[in-house]
């Protein structure tokens, strides 16, 4: 991920030259900045939290797996879907259980949509969800199988917070994640809300109920029903657990 980091600036450049020549107000500076801090905030903190959360896989991996998956090509792809397939859980669970969404709603607080929202992601939520994702180890997977499935995964999910990529071949948009589902899921459109969930393969909100396509000529509006009205990263963060201990 923090080799990808320069990509991600040459593609927001992009992305901002590109609305600039259409006219485009697609970003703000205030909103842009704070949502890269808080990415920079999550990056420090990962340092530590994501060293003890594959510490706690290998862990699993080495004394709890039922068996262990040979470290291949296709072990990697089984991965891959398994992975997809908890993150699911987890990402619908970060919309509708209270705990989860108090961490996951910082990636949803921009009103903006951008490359930049990609970055900027819960300082928490990693903690929250890991354990949603221990059957993975309990399957046998290779820890490295694994770290190499989470990496591609997050990087798939960055180029589809955009508003530059309309609806792509109906083939890729019945199997796989979209700019243009993703803009369904950042919608606070009453029709919108809780959709969309899977990081890469749309098969699960297609089984689960969870699907809704992007409606031609309707206007998508972004954010949280409630607002944050602030820039500060670390209030970004704790808004939501401190309003849960208030209730």
């Amino acid at each position: 991920i923090l080799l990808a980091i320069p990509f991600f600036f040459l593609a927001m450049g992009i992305e901002w030259l590109y609305a600039y020549i259409r006219k485009k107000d697609w970003y703000r500076l205030n909103d842009s900045v704070n949502n890269l801090v808080i990415g920079l905030g999550q990056q420090l903190w990962s340092l530590v939290s994501k060293a003890f959360l594959f510490g706690v896989y290998v862990y699993m991996y080495q004394n709890f797996a039922f068996y262990h998956i040979p470290a291949t090509w296709w072990s990697f792809v089984l991965c891959l879907i398994a992975f997809d397939f908890f993150f699911y859980w987890a990402h619908r669970w970060g919309h509708e259980m209270n705990v989860f969404w108090a961490a996951h709603s910082v990636h949803h607080q921009s009103e903006e949509y951008n490359l930049s929202v990609a970055l900027r992601q819960s300082w928490f939520h990693n903690i929250l969800a890991f354990v949603i994702f221990l059957p993975i180890p309990l399957m046998g997977f290779d820890p490295m199988i694994f770290g190499l499935a989470a990496v591609l995964h997050t990087l798939y999910q960055f180029p589809i917070h955009t508003k530059a990529i309309g609806k792509m071949h109906p083939w890729i948009e019945y199997w796989l994640n979209t700019p243009s589902h993703h803009r369904v899921h950042h919608a606070v459109n009453p029709k919108y809300i809780d959709k969309n969930h899977a990081g890469v393969f749309m098969i699960w909100d297609r089984m689960f109920g969870t699907f809704q396509t992007e409606e031609e000529g309707e206007q998508i509006y972004y954010g949280i029903t409630t607002q944050l009205k602030s820039w500060n990263p670390v209030w970004a963060n704790t808004q939501y657990f401190v309003e849960m201990y208030q209730k």
